[in-house]
């Protein structure tokens, strides 16, 4: 018998045994961790950034004809320490607007009569109101409709529906170093003047 005979007999006799697949011993109890939940790295860095609110007070005018809207948003505002005002249509809001002063104004672009983008041409020409930041709002999807409200005199634009970090980032981009509500331009003229002035003094 060769020995590749024999070698393979004695294999047949007494084969190899297959050891047991290998299980990771489960932990004490000590041991696990609790678990964490999975949330996206942006939502908690929206969680961990402290909110940037106006001072307490900041009066908020909200021009909507959706009572469901208005009744949203000035609830957010009142709880974060602004003075909600209301109007459900566009004469109403631009009376509102040259009687009580808002710091900032929300107006919706569809409206009953007059629509959002005549409302905003009025505040715009008029002395009382033509510095006074104005965020538009409209559910319309289209990118072009943000773009022409910017280039008609509204200072942002949120698309609805919207959710409350959204609403205080719009008001947040528009706060000055004073946590007064400005329209852009104004402070970035303003910040002009101040440089003019600081190179016009003697050294």
């Amino acid at each position: 018998m060769s020995l590749f005979d024999r070698l393979k007999r004695m294999f047949d006799q007494n084969p190899v045994q297959k050891p047991d697949p290998v299980v990771a011993p489960m932990p004490a109890p000590s041991d696990v961790a609790s678990p964490v939940p999975a949330v996206p790295p942006l939502a908690n860095d929206r969680r961990n950034k402290d909110r940037v609110n106006a001072r307490n007070g900041t009066r908020v005018l909200v021009i909507d004809d959706s009572a469901t809207i208005v009744t949203v948003l000035c609830r957010m505002l009142k709880q974060n320490g602004y003075e909600a005002l209301e109007a459900f249509d566009a004469e109403q809001g631009i009376a509102m607007a040259r009687s009580e002063n808002p710091d900032i104004i929300f107006l919706d672009i569809v409206l009953p009569g007059m629509n959002g983008f005549a409302a905003l041409r009025m505040l715009r020409r008029d002395p009382i109101t033509k510095t006074v930041p104005i965020i538009m709002m409209s559910g319309n999807e289209q990118a072009t409709e943000a773009f022409y409200v910017q280039r008609i005199g509204a200072d942002d634009f949120m698309k609805k529906p919207f959710s409350r970090p959204e609403v205080f980032a719009r008001i947040e981009r528009l706060l000055d170093i004073e946590m007064i509500p400005r329209r852009p331009a104004a402070v970035a003229a303003a910040v002009a003047g101040d440089a003019e002035k600081d190179a016009a003094k003697p050294h």
